[in-house]
């Protein structure tokens, strides 16, 4: 009898979780793992453009901002429940990425980092001075008044958690196809990538897009559950720290480490915020700490370390060399 492999066991058991969480946790514990979801799914999204093609972008802010406004916007405007409008978020943001890629990926390295950071203040300050989007006071979500307050939060959540899961499946198919591979040579190696016939603009785009699509949907939903959105909040460049410092700390260029991050980050705030009820930034702090101790003893992340020691396999993408060329030649 064919064994059950760990990829299936792991997204069956999310599904099976996910849908019996509602009864298991109270409120509170829907709106923790609520954010949580929402997180690793951008944490995915960014190790998909970083640890997989190779583009350290500090601009996926952005997109989430983007999403919220999009979201909330055009709920008020066209009077309908946020439900409705909730996919203009990743198309209106995938748009707005795909024309931003004729700037942005003329440069390389350091100097497309920081372009993505400018380029998200630029749009930042656009929707601040944007007639109808509420300045500075911000926008309320009028359309949700009409949802009962349970419904609202069960099917957020349950939202959260397609994003997640789906963003996390997604990407492992994506690494394990022809596509993927591309991606990875692209990381490795710009100029072997394109000799051996690989169109690096191309994969490229195409990660960016779809990384800047889903932080829009996840934004769009994350905005959508607040009821509120401003400038500040929406375009805050604490989105993208949190995503990187999720993934350095977990594993870069793996689906575990992004996983094993979150539980991290957000086991380490929740121990100290409740737990510890310490207030202000003393989490950052632990933050912090953990980010350098993780760095001096594993370098390549949490997930890597452990699964070089162990040779644990879990949802890994790598690729067997095939046996005609894996033998030696006699």
């Amino acid at each position: 009898m064919k064994r059950l492999s760990p990829p299936l066991i792991t997204f069956a058991g999310f599904a099976a979780a996910a849908a019996a969480a509602p009864w298991v946790m109270g409120d509170g514990g829907i709106s923790l793992f609520f954010e949580i979801l929402l997180m690793l799914a951008m944490a995915q999204l960014w190790n998909l453009l970083a640890g997989y093609t190779g583009l350290v972008s500090m601009g996926l802010q952005c997109f989430v901002g983007f999403g919220g406004y999009t979201t909330i916007f055009a709920a008020n405007y066209f009077s309908v429940s946020p439900y409705w409008v909730l996919p203009l978020a990743p198309l209106v943001c995938g748009l707005v990425a795909a024309c931003s890629t004729l700037l942005l990926f003329r440069l390389r390295d350091a100097y497309f980092s920081i372009a993505t950071w400018v380029f998200s203040e630029v749009v930042a300050v656009l929707v601040l001075m944007m007639p109808g989007l509420g300045h500075v006071t911000g926008m309320t979500l009028e359309t949700a008044r009409d949802i009962d307050y349970e419904t609202f939060l069960l099917t957020n959540f349950w939202i959260a958690a397609a994003i997640a899961g789906g963003t996390t499946f997604g990407i492992y198919v994506l690494m394990r196809s022809p596509l993927g591979l591309g991606m990875l040579s692209v990381r490795d190696n710009e100029i072997a990538a394109t000799s051996i016939g690989v169109d690096v603009w191309r994969n490229r785009f195409i990660a960016y897009v779809a990384t800047a699509a889903g932080c829009g949907l996840a934004g769009g939903v994350s905005f959508m559950a607040a009821l509120f959105i401003t400038v500040t909040t929406a375009f805050d460049l604490n989105w993208v720290v949190a995503m990187i410092f999720i993934v350095i700390i977990g594993g870069f260029g793996s689906i575990e480490g992004p996983i094993i991050g979150t539980v991290v980050f957000f086991g380490i705030r929740e121990l100290f915020t409740n737990a510890l009820a310490l207030t202000g930034s003393w989490y950052l702090i632990a933050l912090g700490t953990v980010a350098v101790l993780t760095m001096l003893v594993a370098p390549t992340g949490i997930w890597p370390f452990v699964r070089d020691r162990l040779g644990i396999e879990w949802l890994s993408v790598k690729r067997d060399v095939p046996y005609a060329y894996a033998k030696p030649v006699s």
